[in-house]
């Protein structure tokens, strides 16, 4: 049979967009329960769940970690930012605080996890941009325990449901009733 380029692919669903899917949806449904918004758990399922595990822990901690430099680096610069602006109305001064905060950021990322400067960049640029100075701290650590519960759910998934097993299952029930 000829091996189809790229290009010529037709979408499928394949057993990591189950996965990914079941991982997110069970987030949501275990934050309904916790009358809590479950969308960063949602998205920290999302950008969790890799290939394998492997992935899954690199691609996890990437947005895990990010969020978690981000988030305590936001505090901290917000928290300066408010010495000078107390109510927390915009002002120029954010532009060089996101600018030290990118570097900062980056360095920290270098030394702690190289792949955390994107996400890390999202929460700091959110924090100094969209969060007022009465929600930059509760926001930041929802943000953190929720992606954290969202990469931890995709890691159990993909460690309880590996592909081999569900290629397997796959093969058994094709067996057993065609096709």
């Amino acid at each position: 049979m000829e091996q189809q380029s790229p290009a010529h692919r037709h979408p499928h669903i394949g057993l990591r967009n189950l996965k990914t899917a079941f991982s997110a949806s069970l987030c949501a449904f275990l934050y309904y329960f916790l009358d809590r918004n479950p969308a960063f758990a949602c998205i920290g399922a999302v950008f969790g769940m890799g290939s394998n595990l492997e992935h899954s822990k690199l691609h996890g901690g990437n947005r895990l970690f990010g969020t978690i430099i981000g988030g305590f680096l936001g505090i901290g610069l917000y928290r300066i930012y408010l010495i000078f602006y107390p109510e927390g109305e915009h002002h120029l001064l954010l532009v060089p605080l996101l600018f030290v905060g990118v570097v900062i950021l980056i360095l920290l990322s270098q030394f702690f996890w190289v792949g955390a400067v994107q996400p890390g960049s999202v929460v700091l640029c959110l924090l100094l941009f969209s969060i007022g100075p009465d929600d930059y701290i509760v926001y930041s650590l929802n943000r953190m325990l929720d992606t954290g519960v969202g990469v931890v759910i995709s890691l159990l998934i993909n460690w309880l449901l590996p592909r081999e097993r569900l290629v397997g299952w796959r093969e058994a029930l094709k067996a057993r009733f065609g096709r």
